[in-house]
Formats: structure tokens, C-alpha cells, sequence
């Protein structure tokens, strides 16, 4: 009991939350805030949309490329000194990204948003790495998931934020005030985290006790390579490519859906295409405290395969029931829902790919995230495509069936089984 009073005491694990997700939130803004700018970049630049499409996939590719090396980089130096130092690099690609001449633009918009992509590679496996070093076993679902949430943050607040700042300052001023965000959090995460609960100085007894209580197994040293032929990561990475391939549908397509296939205007447009992630902002932390709930009672493996089951089998039937609304509304509210089940389920995915791992959760967090941006530079491509051929409607049945196949994987999946 005493032990649990001194535990009660400190909380020092959900300020190091805190900053990982504001390390989230202001990641998911500075990759973000260029689809806005876009409008006015393009004529000042003398950029066509067939180039500034180029920019954004820049952005893409870096950050696919250097998923898994970000990740075993968080493994070797620990996520302080890792996030630390990508923060500062994401608002210094950031301001030259503000700075860029329009003499070779194209080029140097290519080289710095790649540069940002491969900088903020490091954001979430290193987070999950963070996460599995500073929480219980039992609240991981709940930390992981509160993490990915803050890009909900970034995604609602992104519009409003950077087209104020153009209207008022120019598209310029808007990127070199919103580079400052990169430095402030990354100083913040230097002065206030630390990669060891026990080196952190707030910390007590009790809490790094029940910290440290239930380490994952599997701690012995290997080659992190040899982590892409495991089984289960190999299961849980093609079932995350499933959910990210449906998801990225929303997050690059969703407003021409609205604007074209449901006929509203631009404004009105803005306004529901934010409304998903506002569902999922809301569902997010809720759901992996309960998958936590649930996993003290019947066993961690038995939840998070519970949750994650039922998690992307809902968010198809909502997708599936949306799909084949014939009134607008309707359609937007059961689609809105399909997306928040569908990024409920990161809880479940981060905190299993982070133990079946460990030591190693950064890289293994790494290859599920590159499995998951695959599916994005995959799925953007192909969406106008299958659109054309099959229309709204078959392409969302078909993201539906898509999300009910990630689903069954996790029966496949033996997160009692670690590397070794």
C-alpha cells in the first residue's frame, strides 16, 4: 500500500506523454501546412500542380525512406537525443521552405521537403520506443494512442492556423512563424525528458517500481534487420498497410469527395472534411484506455486482438453503411465514424509492434510505419484511378472489405511470442 501511495504521488510518465504528443501535433502541422499554402505558392513561384504534386510526394519519400533507420537510430541514442534533434530539423526545413527563391524553386522545394520527410521520420517509432521505456504494460494501448491523437490536433488546426497567417503575413511569413514550433518543442523535450524513467529527477519510488515491473521479454541483443522476417511483425505490418491505405483515402481525397461526389461548396466543404478527425480525436484516447481496461483484466494479448478486431470490423461496417447513403449527411456522419474506429486502432498496433520487439521497438516501429506510408504513396495514386472505374461508392465497399481483411490478421497474430 505504500508503495502505491508514493506511485499515486508521481506522474512524471504522463508529462513525458504530454511532450510526445506535442512532438506529434506539431510534427503532423509543419508536414501539413504546405497543402494550404499550396494556393499561393504556386503563382509566386511559377509552380503548375503537376510540380507542387512532386513537392508534396518529396515529402513522402523521405519520410518512407528513413522510417526504419530513424527508428533504430531512437534504439542506439535513445529517443531524447533523437527527437530532440529532428524537432530542430523540422522547423529549419520549415523556414527554408519560407525562405525559398523563386529561381530554382522547384528544386530547392524538393530538397527541403525531403529533407523534412526524413527528419520526421522519427516521430512515431521513436515515440512507441519512448512509450515502451517509460509505461506499464498496461497503459501503453492508452499512451500510444494519446500520441498519434495529437496529429488529430495538427490536422484540425493546421487550416484555420496557416491560412490566418497567410491572409495576414503572406505565405512566407506563415511558414517562418510556424518553423518555430519545431525548435521550441524540441528544446522542450531536450530540457524535460530524459530516456531512462530512472535518471528523470521528478520521479518516485513507487512510480518507477510499477514503471519497471513488467518489462517486455525478449531483451536479448540480435541484429535489428533480422526483425523484418519475424512473423508476427511481418502480420502486424501488412495489417497496419491495410488500415493506412484506407486512411490515407481521407486524409488526401476526402474534400474532393465532398466537393465533387456530395456537391458542397468550398467552405462547407472545409468544414466536414475536418469533421472526421474531430470524431477521431474524441474516440482515440477513449479506446485505448479501455483496451488497457480490459487487457488488466483478461490478458494484454487477448484485448489488444479484441480491440483491434473490433475496432477495424466497425470502421468497415461504418464505412460500408456510408458508402450507400444516398443523403449527404448521413454518409459524412457514418464515414466520419469509420475513420474515427479506423485511427482507434494505432493504440493496439503501436504497443504490440513495440513488444514484440523490444529491444528493438524503434526499428520494428519503423518497418510497420514504412509498411503504412507504402500503402499511402499506393493508395494516393491509385484512388482517382478506381474512382473513375468504379466510382465513390465501390471504392469505399471495397476500403470497407479492405479493413474487415487488417481485422481477421490479428487472429493470426502471437504477441506472446518476442524476437529473440
Amino acid at each position: 500500500m505504500g508503495n502505491l501511495q508514493t506511485e499515486r504521488a508521481s506522474y512524471t510518465r504522463y508529462r513525458i506523454l504530454a511532450l510526445l504528443t506535442g512532438l506529434s501535433l506539431v510534427s503532423y502541422l509543419l508536414r501539413s501546412n504546405i497543402s494550404i499554402a499550396a494556393k499561393f505558392m504556386m503563382p509566386d513561384l511559377g509552380l503548375d500542380e503537376m510540380q507542387m504534386g512532386q513537392v508534396f510526394s518529396a515529402f513522402m519519400l523521405g519520410y518512407a525512406i528513413f522510417q526504419i533507420p530513424a527508428g533504430a537510430l531512437g534504439d542506439r541514442f535513445g529517443p531524447r537525443r533523437v527527437l530532440a534533434l529532428a524537432a530542430v530539423l523540422w522547423g529549419a526545413a520549415t523556414l527554408l521552405t519560407g525562405l525559398v527563391p523563386a529561381l530554382a524553386a522547384l528544386t530547392l522545394l524538393l530538397l527541403f521537403r525531403f529533407l523534412l520527410g526524413a527528419a520526421e521520420a522519427a516521430t512515431y517509432p521513436v515515440a512507441a520506443r519512448s512509450v515502451a521505456d517509460w509505461f506499464p504494460a498496461g497503459e501503453r494501448t492508452f499512451a500510444n494512442v494519446v500520441v498519434v491523437a495529437g496529429s488529430t490536433f495538427g490536422m484540425i488546426f493546421n487550416g484555420p492556423l496557416t491560412s490566418a497567417l497567410m491572409v495576414a503575413q503572406g505565405w512566407r511569413t506563415a511558414f517562418l512563424l510556424t518553423s518555430l514550433t519545431g525548435l521550441v518543442v524540441g528544446l522542450l523535450w531536450w530540457r524535460f525528458a530524459t530516456d531512462h524513467p530512472a535518471n528523470h529527477p521528478a520521479i518516485s519510488p513507487g512510480e518507477l517500481a510499477l514503471i519497471g515491473a513488467d518489462r517486455p521479454t525478449g531483451s536479448t541483443p540480435l541484429a535489428w534487420r533480422s526483425l523484418i522476417a519475424n512473423r508476427n511483425i511481418g502480420l502486424v505490418s501488412v495489417s497496419y498497410f491495410l488500415d493506412s491505405y484506407v486512411l490515407f483515402i481521407f486524409v488526401f481525397w476526402f474534400y474532393i469527395y465532398l466537393t465533387d461526389e456530395r456537391g458542397f461548396g468550398v467552405l462547407k466543404g472545409g468544414y466536414y472534411n475536418s469533421l472526421p478527425f474531430l470524431f477521431a480525436m474524441v474516440m482515440m484516447p477513449l479506446t485505448g484506455w479501455l483496451c488497457d481496461r480490459l487487457g488488466r483484466r483478461t490478458g494484454r494479448r487477448r484485448a489488444r486482438r479484441t480491440f483491434a478486431f473490433g475496432l477495424l470490423t466497425l470502421a468497415a461496417g461504418a464505412l460500408f453503411l456510408g458508402a450507400r447513403a444516398s443523403d449527404p449527411l448521413p454518409a459524412i456522419l457514418c464515414l466520419s465514424l469509420a475513420v474515427g474506429l479506423l485511427m482507434s486502432s494505432e493504440g493496439p498496433f503501436w504497443s504490440t509492434i513495440s513488444e514484440l520487439a523490444w529491444p528493438h521497438s524503434g526499428a520494428a516501429g519503423g518497418i510497420m510505419n514504412t509498411a503504412g506510408n507504402l500503402a499511402g504513396v499506393v493508395s494516393t495514386a491509385l484512388t482517382p484511378l478506381l474512382v473513375r472505374e468504379i466510382g465513390w461508392t465501390g471504392l469505399f465497399i471495397a476500403s470497407a472489405a479492405m479493413l474487415f481483411i487488417a481485422g481477421l490478421l490479428w487472429f493470426f497474430i502471437r504477441i506472446d511470442e518476442p524476437c529473440q
